[in-house]
């Protein structure tokens, strides 16, 4: 995934940027099975007469009978029982955390990120309007691969940036939470503490 969207193969790189942008694209007009069908009868198309040209060259003796496609047959992507398990246990480790995240922000466990996320809801009110969830999908991935490589090629000014609105957002959190502190009301003073009971000693 790092080899793609830091373009360190441009072939391949381009082949699925390409592929993506395009099948993302086609939703709009058609329907995902409708594409799915099409770019499977499209791979049909290429690898069943290439076979069959292979398989005719065979019999003609043009050939030593090899699989056109061995290599890929020969590619093996089974999982085994722990690369199943810890899949497994980092998907339910990932939704407990969500979950215990929301819980957290919608029973106001912290007033400023629970005000975080009320102005993100808010916000994505109109990105809905403007926008569909296809929309938001095909620019995540054109931001996904075009991002990383402008990282690179600028990365000291955009390092710089960063920094800088990384201090203007703490000095922003730091005001707030001076809002906060000065509007909460002072506590309440602590009861005065009993007076000791004075123990007369008997005398014998």
């Amino acid at each position: 995934m790092l080899d793609l969207i830091y373009w360190r193969n441009l072939a391949t790189t381009g082949v699925v940027f390409t592929g993506l942008v395009v099948g993302l694209a086609s939703l709009f007009q058609l329907s995902a099975i409708t594409i799915l069908s099409n770019l499977g009868l499209s791979i049909m198309a290429f690898t069943l007469p290439v076979r069959l040209l292979y398989k005719a060259m065979t019999v003609t003796r043009l050939n030593d009978g090899s699989h056109p496609f061995q290599s890929y047959l020969d590619e093996d992507h089974t999982l085994t029982d722990e690369d199943t398990v810890r899949m497994a246990e980092q998907m339910v480790l990932l939704i407990a955390t969500a979950v215990s995240e929301l819980k957290r922000l919608f029973f106001i466990d912290s007033i400023m990120d629970s005000v975080k996320f009320i102005v993100f809801l808010y916000l994505l009110t109109y990105v809905g309007v403007q926008a569909n969830g296809l929309t938001l999908v095909m620019s995540g991935v054109i931001c996904a691969f075009s991002l990383p490589l402008l990282y690179k090629l600028q990365q000291e000014r955009i390092d710089k940036i960063i920094k800088a609105v990384q201090l203007l957002v703490e000095k922003i959190t730091e005001m707030v939470d001076l809002v906060v502190s000065l509007a909460k009301p002072p506590p309440a003073p602590a009861p005065p503490p009993a007076p000791a009971l004075k123990h007369k000693q008997k005398t014998k």
